[in-house]
């Protein structure tokens, strides 16, 4: 697609992009570092979201490597069909599950922001070649 865009659609595009990636990036990346921080809060979510009780505090943390090893090859777009399909579908995950918030939505507004920020994750992965500002691999 990039060939046939002018520079400066091409130059707008790259730095929208990267805009999106790095909050989406903030966002996980604070949510990472919840399951390091404060494993209790993130235990009682997978309880309450998820329906997972029994957790631990050893597999929050476990979790945590996980994901940060994720946001950070998503922020340094690395083998990115993989990195930014996972974080679609993780925040899609998340932002299902919260299905009963959303039926009181006056008194969860915040829940609602969930939403668009799941769809810059879809933005994205379909649009994951013209990505290139500031990554790594610059196709993928």
């Amino acid at each position: 697609m990039s060939e046939a865009l002018p520079n400066e659609i091409r130059s707008r595009l790259q730095w929208s992009l990267l805009s999106l990636r790095l909050g989406v990036f903030l966002v996980m990346f604070v949510w990472t570092l919840d399951k390091f921080v404060n494993p209790g809060h993130s235990i009682r979510i997978f309880e309450h979201f998820y329906s997972i009780a029994g957790m631990g505090e050893t597999m929050a943390y476990v979790l945590g490597v996980f994901q940060l090893i994720l946001v950070f090859a998503f922020l340094a777009g690395v083998q990115k069909r993989i990195t930014y399909g996972l974080i679609f579908l993780l925040h899609g995950g998340s932002t299902l599950s919260a299905v009963s918030q959303y039926m009181d939505a006056f008194n969860n507004l915040l829940f609602f922001a969930a939403w668009p920020m799941w769809a810059a994750c879809f933005a994205l992965y379909l649009l994951r070649t013209e990505d290139t500002k500031f990554t790594l691999a610059k196709l993928g």
